[in-house]
């Protein structure tokens, strides 16, 4: 028997957990909060880290290693993604989670954050390989999780048949099937209609109104979109369905552009039978995505891809943040002082956490919507956001994204100090 192992998880130099760390501060001070409430605020409520033996197919032994960090219980179970990627390390899930308090607060969704991430590359391991190694870490990690407890959801390398494992490994050892222990299941397996593409549903309705908040109309307006995957394949699709012109898309391989605009429709079809943009007939590869004169920049990749080396160069009036921590705190002051209007992620790409709150209603509720109500109800929820985080930026001279925190801290601080503390 030969047995493999990863190497030791690293604290990682700056990196997203110093961004978000950064953002909280600046929060708490505009707020007036004590270094007390600062730290209740800025520290995980609990975290686990778990090894995963696995026995791959070829019967050689692999252990990997996953994390499960729960952020904050204070307004409910905590909720945040589950992803499997190399590039998983602890201070990148504790981010993670800190961000999702805020983006479950500012939405007034009843939930904590949390993230979860097991340091794998899915590309390289079958079906059955990913199974086993969801079903191990589930079992490790069921103590933590469960409908009142915490409710992972899919993210970066995980799918709805990832969540139907999930959710069929906890069942077992509870001895009856829990719908609610996760979201992003299987429409059959209790999953709501719309989820899949709610979050580039709501990252284009404010993509939408952050346009013609600055006189930009959308039926005339071009975007760039970094990342093709969960996220920017769907908000691709739905701005150019609302008139924008698609200039260019890119995912982790390269990228396909055209200044007449892309036909999404068409580049679906050749990712889906090729795995990548890059090749598609009618595009042409550019350098640099992030920099191309357009009004719209989506970026819906990974973290950090925004930073002091590029920030100077993008030439978007308006960058919607489909992805996680894309923009360092460096890039925000000179993306700020370049007078571009950056629509945060904890407002932007909340659409997936809505309709995930909405699937652990309709599954504890075991009644379950149309996709008709699903959007309308979605619509309505982000709206109200960014009508709140516009206003409240407007009234205070703030950027959307320090508005944007300082709504989402100050009601989970609200939270805390309504409960107390025990004992």
């Amino acid at each position: 028997m030969t047995t493999m192992t990863q190497p030791a998880d690293q604290q990682v130099a700056g990196g997203p957990l110093n961004d978000a760390q950064t953002q909280l501060r600046e929060a708490t001070t505009i707020l007036g909060y004590d270094d007390g409430l600062h730290a209740m605020l800025a520290a995980p409520r609990r975290e686990v880290t778990v090894s995963i033996p696995l026995r791959r197919d070829d019967s050689r032994i692999e252990l990997l290693t996953g994390h499960r960090v729960q952020h904050s219980l204070t307004r409910g179970p905590a909720k945040g993604g589950l992803r499997y990627s190399p590039d998983v390390n602890l201070d990148e899930v504790r981010a993670l989670a800190m961000w999702m308090t805020w983006k479950c607060a500012l939405l007034d969704v009843p939930y904590g954050g949390a993230k979860g991430g097991i340091r794998i590359d899915p590309r390289q391991y079958s079906q059955a390989e990913l199974e086993r190694v969801t079903r191990r870490y589930t079992s490790e990690i069921s103590p933590l999780i469960g409908p009142e407890r915490d409710i992972p959801a899919p993210d970066i390398g995980t799918d709805e048949n990832t969540m139907a494992w999930l959710m069929d490994t906890y069942s077992a050892q509870q001895g009856h099937t829990v719908l609610g222990v996760t979201t992003g299941k299987p429409v059959s397996l209790g999953g709501s209609r719309g989820r899949a593409t709610a979050t580039s549903r709501g990252v284009v309705q404010v993509a939408l109104a952050a346009l013609r908040s600055r006189g930009i109309d959308p039926a005339g307006a071009t975007a760039a979109v970094q990342g093709f995957g969960k996220v920017g394949r769907y908000a691709a699709r739905f701005l150019a369905e609302a008139g924008v012109r698609v200039a260019a898309v890119s995912d982790q391989y390269g990228t396909t552009a055209a200044s007449a605009g892309l036909p999404i429709p068409a580049v679906e079809e050749h990712v889906d039978a090729t795995g990548s943009v890059v090749g598609f007939a009618c595009g042409d590869q550019v350098d640099d995505l992030l920099t191309l004169d357009v009004d719209l920049l989506v970026v819906a990749a990974v973290e950090g891809v925004l930073h002091a080396g590029n920030a100077a160069e993008v030439r978007a009036q308006v960058i919607v943040e489909g992805a996680n921590g894309p923009t360092t705190p460096e890039a925000d002051v000179i993306l700020q002082d370049a007078g571009r209007l950056v629509v945060p992620d904890i407002l932007a790409n909340a659409g997936g956490v809505i309709v995930s709150y909405f699937e652990w209603v309709q599954a504890n509720q075991a009644y379950w919507w149309s996709a008709a109500e699903v959007e309308a109800q979605l619509a309505d929820r982000m709206t109200s956001a960014w009508e709140r985080v516009s206003e409240h930026a407007a009234r205070l001279d703030l950027p959307l994204r320090t508005a944007a925190t300082c709504l989402a801290v100050e009601r989970v601080a609200q939270a805390h100090l309504l409960r107390g503390l025990y004992p």
